[in-house]
């Protein structure tokens, strides 16, 4: 390709419609990919910035029927959810699609049939697990089972969620399906294959030599550990009743497995772009002068650098990507983000609480963003990048210059007088930002190029503090003109270079600033271009603050939700222990268990665990020590009802005999809990049968 392509295809990986969008999905791929897009418009380059919903596969299934409705009505939802958290976060696709459309549909059946027409595809009957109750072959994500690599002893058919191992469901030890908890037998089905290992050599060719310097260590060495390992036959058709039907005689009852069809939906979302826009879709993707990136976290790269490309081989008219800078995963809290869990921050849930302040999470996952390793969301460190950068540097210099500009000026910027050295060293600075800031992205390095900005606000922050122009009025009006002259520069800049980052920012500035934000507006190298950014004579408007302070209660707050979801969490993940050896009913009436009063209690001497209690037993009043002491205080348990084992045989602890034992038992949290005799007339004495 060449070095200075015609037009640009972006691609950012499918969300998959059984959930919302979190602030992992924005850090991985759509806020990069959004800053990279915004900078190259800004740039005047022609664009197709494609996505859209990836909505097939076996588990758009099982989460409609865990929440009662249809795979279609559950689609429809988290489709609409997730757009909308796009727009809301300013993440600009030229075309945001679904692979349930028409023309989804149409593209994925013609692509197949073309590698099948071609003799690409390899045709093999196998046996596949089939679960006889269900009355159906279990896809890789209906069954579970025992990781063979690690023991995970709920890993899934094509994956192992605790050691990351890829599977296949015949691998899995006692495996079981996951619609009836049956243990599923084997039984012969055809299926078609795509025949990765033919592949080996283009791989090596393209990838391991081709672009062993310009791709992320992090992707080149899990393609290499791929290959290395030697690529197998992959089955593209799977044994299912949701997603697109195999286009071929004797295919009744399959369908595109999710893996080959879900990348294609960049193809047919740029072919519905391209049809409303007038533009010749195959321009995109088949013209050697077209430069093709896609935005990805590292759980797709084998998808989108050794399948997809693949496939885009084997058809034999398309391009192959110039890039894939896949992120690795953000963590949240210190623990993994889940959506299964609800261990997430929810983009729409974030805008409930923190309105209008997309720009500041947009910031902060920026900063914060897992380009080489991964990364961690903490909502202190979130508070942090607002109140100590963004207001404190960034907004704080906006503020000051234009309420000076406004106070002396009537906000009209003023006439500059000669340039010091200073100013000419700053001036000179701000030119050179663009470019600073355009190496940074070119390399797909979005943290640094975002630092950098900061930089520039950092030299604005300096500038007026080392030149005082609120001193400086008083006894060298023409100065301070210079001053101002030169700090409005340095916020039209910012106006500018921070839109592709910033981009609400950019909008609320460009009119504090009262300059284009449209047609008109500035260029990215046209800072670099113009000796003057924002002319003598130009009025501004009133100064607004860009930024507020995040306060401690706001952060408690989201803390606490997480809180309750770990309590949540762990309640739902609380396993009943296993029934113990069975007991003849003899056995249960030997035991005496009778209703009692705590009359007296205090703390055993030495013992943190033991409290000793003097309970009525309605036969008499009696001495039992119990070891509830972690999860009581004495004084508050005095006229508890309690359920006591009478006749168990008395012991002694730390001297004391105990003669009984009241019966407890845990909560979700470990906290012991009484069992209680609550309804009233339950008198003490009274025995429990």
């Amino acid at each position: 390709m060449s070095n200075s392509p015609q037009r640009y295809t972006i691609t950012a990986a499918l969300p998959y419609t059984n959930g919302p969008i979190h602030i992992g999905h924005l850090a991985g791929v759509y806020v990069p990919a959004d800053i990279y897009v915004r900078y190259l418009r800004m740039q005047g380059k022609d664009v197709a910035f494609v996505c859209g919903s990836d909505e097939h596969g076996v588990a758009i299934p099982m989460k409609a029927k865990k929440e009662g409705v249809t795979p279609q009505q559950l689609i429809d939802k988290y489709h609409g959810i997730i757009k909308q958290s796009f727009v809301d976060f300013g993440v600009t696709f030229d075309n945001y699609s679904r692979t349930s459309s028409k023309i989804h549909h149409e593209t994925a059946s013609e692509f197949f049939k073309k590698l099948y027409e071609d003799g690409k595809f390899i045709e093999e009957t196998t046996e596949q697990l089939y679960d006889a109750e269900a009355n159906q072959f279990l896809a890789d994500r209906f069954v579970t089972g025992t990781c063979p690599k690690c023991g995970n002893p709920e890993a899934y058919g094509d994956q192992c969620e605790s050691c990351g191992s890829s599977l296949n469901a015949t691998d899995l030890i006692k495996p079981k399906s996951a619609i009836t908890g049956a243990v599923p037998s084997m039984k012969e089905t055809k299926h078609w294959f795509l025949p990765l290992d033919q592949y080996e050599g283009f791989l090596r060719e393209w990838i391991l030599k081709g672009h062993k310097k310009d791709w992320k260590a992090n992707v080149y060495g899990q393609v290499k550990s791929w290959v290395d390992e030697g690529l197998r036959a992959r089955a593209v058709t799977r044994d299912l009743d949701w997603g697109i039907p195999v286009p071929v005689e004797g295919a009744e009852g399959k369908v595109l497995y999710v893996w080959f069809d879900a990348p294609i939906g960049y193809i047919s979302s740029t072919k519905e772009w391209a049809a409303r826009e007038g533009k010749n879709w195959e321009d995109y993707w088949k013209k050697k002068d077209t430069k093709m990136v896609h935005f990805i976290g590292k759980d797709n790269i084998v998808f989108h650098c050794i399948i997809f490309p693949i496939m885009l081989k084997a058809e034999g008219s398309y391009i192959l990507p110039e890039n894939v800078p896949a992120n690795e995963f953000l963590n949240l809290e210190g623990k993994k983000l889940s959506t299964s869990k609800n261990w997430a921050v929810w983009l729409h849930e974030y805008l409930e609480d923190f309105p209008n302040q997309q720009d500041v999470l947009r910031y902060t996952l920026t900063a914060n963003a897992p380009e080489t390793k991964d990364n961690d969301f903490t909502w202190k460190d979130f508070q942090a990048r607002n109140n100590n950068e963004l207001v404190a540097i960034f907004g704080n210099f906006i503020n000051r210059a234009v309420v000076l500009t406004d106070k002396y000026y009537e906000g009209v910027v003023p006439a500059p007088g000669d340039f010091t050295e200073v100013d000419e060293e700053t001036l000179a600075a701000v030119k050179a930002y663009p470019a600073v800031i355009a190496s940074s992205l070119e390399r797909y390095r979005f943290r640094e190029a975002q630092g950098e900005l900061m930089n520039l606000a950092r030299l604005g922050n300096k500038y007026l503090a080392d030149e005082e122009p609120w001193k400086v009025i008083k006894t060298d009006p023409e100065r301070a003109k210079t001053v101002m002259f030169v700090a409005l520069q340095i916020s039209a800049a910012l106006a500018t270079l921070c839109e592709p980052f910033l981009p609400f920012t950019s909008e609320k500035l460009k009119k504090i600033l009262n300059v284009p934000s449209n047609e008109g507006a500035l260029k990215w190298e046209e800072v670099t271009e113009k000796g003057t950014l924002i002319p003598t004579g130009h009025k501004i408007g009133k100064a607004e603050l860009l930024f507020s302070k995040i306060e401690d209660e706001q952060i408690q707050q989201q803390l606490d939700k997480l809180e309750a979801t770990k309590a949540a969490n762990e309640v739902d993940n609380k396993k009943a222990e296993p029934q113990k050896e069975e007991c003849t009913f003899e056995d249960f009436t030997k035991m005496d268990l009778r209703v009692g009063t705590i009359v007296e209690a205090s703390k055993m001497p030495k013992a943190d665990k033991l409290l000793v209690l003097k309970i009525d037993t309605g036969i008499d009043v009696r001495t039992i020590v119990s070891g509830i002491a972690k999860s009581f205080k004495a004084e508050d348990i005095i006229g508890k009802k309690v359920t006591v084992l009478v006749n168990l045989a008395p012991r002694k602890l730390r001297g004391v005999e105990s003669q009984g034992m009241i019966l407890m038992t845990e909560n979700a949290e470990g906290k012991l809990v009484f069992l209680n005799p609550d309804e009233e007339g339950a008198t003490n004495g009274t025995v429990i049968s």
